[in-house]
């Protein structure tokens, strides 16, 4: 945990630590759409197919998030000619968290574009963006070979030969629609599952509350890249209670069967100014189960709660 609150740390616990980041490193890819929009490398008003987000679509891995998004974009009127804005798509990648948008946005604006922001933010703990949605079909299992096999050979891969890996699996998705049809979740065991989880991008939680100050504070981007920023990672704020309080804040988490992250900042109506990350790794069910169901009452606690940040502070206090 990282937590700061108008330029203080109040609060760190294994800050340092890198620990997977689950969906929440898709607040990279929005900061990279946000900046190529803005110097208008594309229209964020242009059109994109549904046929091509559904190529990267595999089903059942993202907890139904993509079609949930595709019936929301349908309900709201959004989807016209079987074709959605790219803005549109931004945002279902980080309200819905769709794994399909995320995996179409990062071969639209270049991986290499992505990981520069982490440079350009001054963040040097992290391990570098992937196709992590087109690595699941690293572990599928067609031939029904003893996972201890399957496990064995993808440990025994260097993270370089498994980034590349998942980027051949990614452009055969691009361009063989039928590719994906191979894919079975039912191969996707626990303990497969659990390699998958362990060697997705990672980061810590004092690079990711920095990422969230950096946005917080507008710093470094020009206003129209936090324009578009906002529009793509603060959703919360069209909520016309959250308006009343919050001058601005957004949020992004992710979760596997063993992982919940989340990074969160906020400026509030009175000036205060919070930035906070947490992520966990190695849980178990009961304990995902739990975290899941308390972590939107925690989030408020922190943004509206003084008492309950001196709590936090005086039972987690810093690191040594």
């Amino acid at each position: 945990m990282y937590l700061k609150k108008n330029d203080t740390l109040i609060a760190s616990l294994n800050e340092n630590k890198q620990m997977p980041l689950a969906s929440t490193c898709k607040i990279m890819v929005a900061v990279e759409f946000a900046k190529q929009a803005a110097f208008h490398v594309f229209d964020p008003n242009s059109k994109v197919a549904l046929k091509d987000l559904d190529k990267y679509y595999l089903p059942l891995t993202d907890g139904n998030a993509h079609p949930q998004w595709i019936k929301y974009e349908k309900d709201q009127g959004n989807i016209k000619n079987d074709s959605v804005s790219l803005l549109n798509v931004a945002r279902g990648m980080i309200m819905f968290s769709s794994n399909a948008n995320t995996e179409y946005l990062m071969d639209i604006l270049g991986l290499d574009n992505i990981n520069g922001n982490y440079r350009q933010m001054g963040i040097k703990n992290f391990t570098p963006l992937y196709y992590f949605v087109s690595a699941i079909m690293l572990y599928q299992n067609p031939k029904k070979i003893k996972e201890e096999k399957i496990l064995k050979a993808i440990k025994g891969m260097s993270q370089k030969d498994y980034i590349k890996a998942s980027d051949l699996i990614h452009q055969q998705l691009k361009n063989n629609p039928a590719y994906k049809n191979s894919f079975h979740i039912a191969d996707l065991t626990t303990n497969l599952q659990k390699e998958w989880s362990d060697r997705l991008p990672a980061s810590t939680t004092e690079s990711y509350s920095r990422i969230a100050e950096i946005i917080n504070d507008r710093q470094i981007y020009n206003a129209e890249t936090y324009a578009i920023l906002s529009r793509v990672l603060e959703t919360l704020m069209e909520n016309k209670n959250n308006q009343q309080w919050l001058d601005h804040a957004g949020m992004k988490g992710g979760s596997t069967m063993f992982v919940l992250t989340k990074t969160l900042y906020a400026t509030l109506k009175s000036g205060d100014k919070i930035e906070l990350s947490y992520f966990f790794n190695n849980l178990q069910n009961n304990e995902a189960t739990t975290l899941s169901k308390s972590a939107n009452a925690f989030d408020l606690a922190i943004l509206s709660d003084p008492a309950f940040v001196k709590r936090l502070s005086d039972l987690i206090g810093l690191s040594d």
